[in-house]
């Protein structure tokens, strides 16, 4: 059997293979599984198309995994998964923001630095 690309679309039935959703019973995939987690999350945004079959790219496909991991393999909550999510994107930009806050502290303290030499030049002179 042929394997896609990373970059290529896959099918409701790959992903699940690919994450291993699998009935242990059945032997069936659980599809249904990454039906629900479409409804509960919705950073998950399949390309539907006639005959209403799902296909997902690599960044969904991404989310998908870090979904499974946190609930199956970690043990967290529904909630507790998309307050992670939400935390994560919000972590990214809060480390953009320290680094400007970082540099106006350097660029305030160098100003202050001369600021202070000039008052004792000043008092010098007096």
């Amino acid at each position: 059997m042929k394997q896609k690309l990373d970059i290529a679309y896959k099918s409701i039935g790959e992903v699940a293979k690919d994450l291993n959703l699998i009935n242990r019973k059945t032997g069936k995939l659980n599809t249904h599984t990454i039906r629900y987690w479409e409804k509960e999350f919705k950073q998950i945004k399949p390309k539907i198309f006639t005959g209403k079959r799902r296909y997902y790219d690599p960044k969904s496909i991404e989310v998908i995994k870090k979904i499974r991991f946190l609930l199956k393999d970690k043990g967290f909550t529904i909630n507790g998964v998309k307050k992670f999510l939400i935390n994560e994107r919000s972590f990214n930009l809060d480390e953009n923001s320290n680094i400007s806050i970082k540099t106006s502290k350097n660029n305030l303290k160098t100003k202050l630095e001369k600021i202070s030499n000039l008052v004792k030049e000043i008092k010098k002179l007096s």
